[in-house]
């Protein structure tokens, strides 16, 4: 098995691809060893001295040091640890745990725009960098989005909120004011 790594714009953060699906279906967000606990992957992966974070895409796999730890030292036993999940059988995930939660029965028009626009330009984008964005709420004109993977705590991702998505927000939906991360 061959895991290829890239890094993301998060430097405490890598991107690992192992050349197969990860998630069937939408993303997961293990913010800690206690989050990861229905994953015999993140488990793994927490177990190994310094990953602080694990994120799983449709393809891929980001992880998420601790500042005062050095890929160098890490990234051998993080791609055996995915190499040692892929060649046990085990499901990556016991019980969908899907951070993408239960869709409201009935968007709005609004809400389903902007929903559309996250998924189809946004997100795309996000994932090539090892991570997500999340609809969560749309109160008053704001639109509030929750950061995964390399995006969680990325220098760069308030820029990308405000500059990037903010300003395709409020071009094809005049409604939104503004946008924030969601806490």
């Amino acid at each position: 098995m061959f895991i290829q790594t890239e890094q993301t714009p998060n430097p405490s953060t890598l991107k690992f691809l192992p050349g197969r699906v990860v998630m069937e279906k939408g993303t997961v967000d293990f913010a800690d060893t206690e989050s990861g606990r229905n994953s015999p992957l993140a488990r793994r992966l927490f177990a190994i001295e310094g990953v602080e974070r694990v994120f799983f895409g449709a393809d891929f796999v980001t992880v998420t040091k601790a500042a005062d730890k050095d890929w160098q030292i890490m990234k051998p036993s993080i791609l055996g640890g995915i190499m040692e999940h892929y060649t046990s059988g085990e499901p990556v995930v016991y019980a969908e745990a899907s951070a993408e939660g239960d869709a409201a029965a009935e968007d709005d028009e609004i809400v389903a725009q902007i929903k559309d626009l996250l998924e189809t330009r946004v997100r795309p984008a996000v994932a090539q960098d090892g991570g997500d964005i999340i609809f969560q709420d749309f109160r008053d004109g704001v639109v509030y989005l929750h950061m995964q993977g390399s995006c969680s705590g990325c220098p760069s991702s308030t820029a990308t909120l405000k500059m990037g998505i903010e300003n395709l927000l409020k071009h094809y939906v005049p409604e939104v004011v503004e946008v924030q991360a969601a806490q």
